[in-house]
């Protein structure tokens, strides 16, 4: 068997292009969708993250701010471009780069920002929304996941998924929106006891832990769906997932490859959350909540 390959790519353009129906419809009704993102200290990554969001938003004729401020900058200093930002009317969906310098609670800052202009979905109000199934703003990886198995027609409902990884960004609302699916949801960590059994035992593996090829062929379900969500650097330098991709390919029915499949889903949904904190914030559109 050799694994269907989800082109995350050609799905982001796909999705992209609706919703630039929706943020073209308020544009013609004199709101444009506008996004911020606060980037602290000189990290090469989120310089590369934040460049692409920016990118992102300018393809779709959004209009976004992209805020520099240096790595000493003091919390006094960032909560008040974060209230700044929430009282900017053009400002509908702000984000704040993470990781953050140690000095500064991320927690807190998350919190400061408006929940209907929380885009990246970490605002408490948010969380708990998620775990009702309300939220409009479902963290974006995790949500760029949802709408990537969709578009390839994945079953989801009545389906074992086990999510690998119990991270707040990913594991945990990854595994909520599973759940609000249908799906039979298995949450595990690096930790879990004879991890590859209940990884052998799903129908969908979600990889979200943070370690380089850590989810190899002989933990996955033949034909079983697998997500690769990790992001990491070889000994090589090379950029690899959290699948072992040549082992696991040979097993599994699909797979997402590192670089190409979940990352360009994580800025689509960013952009899908922005337009929909526009409508929802212009009063433009009466249900604006996410699908």
């Amino acid at each position: 068997m050799t694994a269907q390959i989800i082109d995350g790519k050609a799905i982001a353009q796909q999705v992209r292009a609706e919703w630039k129906i929706r943020s073209d419809k308020l544009i013609a009704q004199g709101v444009t969708p506008g996004m911020a993102v606060i980037i602290v200290g000189n990290d090469p990554a989120s310089k590369v993250y934040v460049a692409n969001k920016v990118k992102a938003c300018a393809e779709l004729g959004l209009y976004s701010i992209h805020v520099e401020m240096p790595a000493d900058t003091s919390e006094a200093a960032l909560l008040a471009e974060v209230d700044a930002l929430n009282k900017n009317p053009a400002i509908h969906g702000i984000l704040v780069q993470l990781p953050l310098p140690g000095h500064l609670d991320a927690h807190k800052v998350i919190e400061a920002i408006n929940p209907d202009k929380d885009v990246d979905g970490f605002h408490q109000m948010n969380v708990g929304a998620l775990v009702t199934g309300e939220t409009p703003f479902p963290s974006c990886t995790p949500y760029g996941v949802m709408v990537m198995l969709e578009k390839t027609g994945i079953q989801i409902e009545g389906k074992h998924a086990v999510v690998v990884g119990r991270s707040n960004i990913v594991g945990k609302p990854m595994a909520l929106l599973l759940l609000h699916k249908n799906a039979t949801v298995t949450i595990c960590t690096s930790k879990t006891v004879d991890l590859a059994k209940h990884t052998r035992d799903a129908d969908i593996l979600v990889a979200a832990v943070g370690k380089p090829n850590f989810i190899t062929g002989d933990m996955v379900k033949p034909g079983a769906v697998v997500i690769d969500v990790g992001i990491n650097r070889n000994s090589d330098g090379k950029l690899v997932g959290d699948v072992d991709f040549a082992s696991v390919s040979a097993v599994a029915g699909f797979l997402t490859p590192v670089p190409g499949g979940v990352g360009p889903m994580t800025i689509t949904m960013l952009i899908a959350n922005t337009v929909r904190a526009a409508e929802r914030l212009s009063g433009l559109v009466k249900h604006a909540d996410a699908e």
